[in-house]
């Protein structure tokens, strides 16, 4: 997420790289059987690959997310629909500062941004509030502490989230990934919170070459962050809520890319992917960025760009049908059970490029759980257990004058 507004790290690179010269027939015709594929994983008509060897106990069972079933056991502390937002509680910037106390009771999950690295390759994560300087209205730590216990009373989820623009979180060793499990516990144990939220972007995640399997990576960035998280899960049990919010480049993009390739194309394409699939257990939900993003190529094998519904609807469906990786219908990537995917949407014009009004907001929510009124893009299927939206950000949402927020709790009034 960036700190400052309508900025990314990797917006222009995106855009350069998913905006390249279009695959050739050749190419195309093996995406159209790939994702014939696909749409067969979804309806359970055909078993997806699983992994071979020890690294099978970190998936699910071949076929066991669909496109069209719900997770029973995920989630089952949230409401049945969901808002998610991240808090800047470490800094301030052009929305202003807002007291976690202040926060309006629409939002179901809490991110604190951020937590951060004290260098790129350490796993030594902290946190600490906003500087008085910066912030004037910041909270001691008691009161903070106070108004996280006041709105878990309420029901509310609070995380720690790790990375955002500024905080590049790169685990290549063993010792980085257990001083990552030991710092993160610190600051959880300290404020009392329910989770985590893994938001790397940048550089922090990319894969080795020749690493081209996401059932069974090899990069140690990528299986040092598999480790840390499951160690995480497995010390705070069932009740460990664990986010994600990868960006588009991370994760749809691996429909046509997946790291370097043949191409010898951006080491980050879809690097997100070998993590979500080996947490898919664990995982409580997965809201991608639909902002700030290049255009993507869906799964009606077109780029889709930002500024309409057509953009979120597209996308989601990727995460829901799931898509074969680089267009290799023997490497697919299974679709996530709906209640454990929300859609990620910046909550105001200066929050993000990509912004859509509330209208477009209704018509993304209506298109993916109801199948109505689509428009250009045929989601391949329905969801009425979408589990909801995340926002960044709840101060940008406050400085809109709660816009988002209120038109989902109207939504789902």
């Amino acid at each position: 997420m960036a700190r400052s507004p309508t900025s990314s790290t990797l917006e222009a690179v995106v855009a350069r790289s998913s905006t390249g010269p279009r695959p050739g027939r050749r190419r195309l015709s093996r995406l159209r059987t790939a994702g014939a594929a696909f749409l067969l994983v979804g309806a359970g008509l055909l078993t997806a690959p699983a992994a071979a060897g020890a690294a099978d106990t970190h998936h699910a069972p071949a076929g066991s997310a669909t496109a069209s079933s719900a997770d029973p056991a995920a989630g089952a502390a949230l409401p049945e629909h969901a808002l998610v937002g991240y808090l800047h509680a470490g800094f301030a910037n052009g929305s202003g500062y807002t007291r976690l106390a202040d926060v309006s009771d629409s939002w179901d999950v809490i991110d604190l941004a951020f937590g951060e690295p004290t260098t790129a390759t350490s796993g030594d994560i902290r946190f600490s509030l906003c500087p008085r300087t910066e912030c004037p209205d910041v909270e001691t730590n008691e009161e903070f502490k106070a108004a996280i216990k006041a709105k878990q009373a309420q029901g509310k989820k609070v995380l720690i989230s790790i990375g955002g623009q500024n905080g590049q979180v790169r685990l290549t060793t063993p010792q980085a990934r257990d001083t990552f499990v030991s710092s993160v516990s610190a600051i959880i144990d300290e404020y009392g919170l329910d989770g985590l939220d893994i938001d790397f972007e940048g550089h922090s995640l990319s894969l080795d070459e020749g690493d081209t399997d996401f059932e069974n990576p090899t990069t140690p960035v990528i299986v040092n962050l598999i480790s840390a998280v499951k160690s995480l899960k497995a010390k705070y049990g069932a009740d460990f809520t664990l986010t994600m919010a990868p960006e588009t480049f991370f994760v749809q993009l691996g429909y046509q890319r997946y790291g370097s390739g043949q191409w010898g194309g951006d080491p980050r394409a879809g690097a997100y992917l070998p993590v979500i699939h080996a947490l898919r257990d664990e995982l409580t939900l997965l809201h991608v960025q639909n902002y700030n993003s290049g255009p993507i190529m869906g799964l009606d094998d077109t780029y889709h760009q930002m500024g309409s519904a057509d953009f979120p609807i597209a996308m989601t469906d990727m995460l829901l049908a799931g898509f074969p990786v680089q267009g290799d219908a023997g490497k697919v990537f299974p679709g996530l059970p709906p209640n454990k995917v929300a859609i990620g949407l910046p909550a105001s014009p200066q929050a993000g490029n990509g912004h859509i009004a509330p209208s477009e907001v209704d018509t993304t929510l209506d298109c993916l759980t109801e199948g109505t009124g689509c428009g250009s893009y045929e989601p391949h299927g329905s969801w009425p257990a979408l589990r909801g939206l995340m926002a960044w950000s709840i101060n940008w949402d406050r400085f809109n004058g709660w816009e988002l927020s209120r038109n989902f709790d109207q939504h789902y009034g």
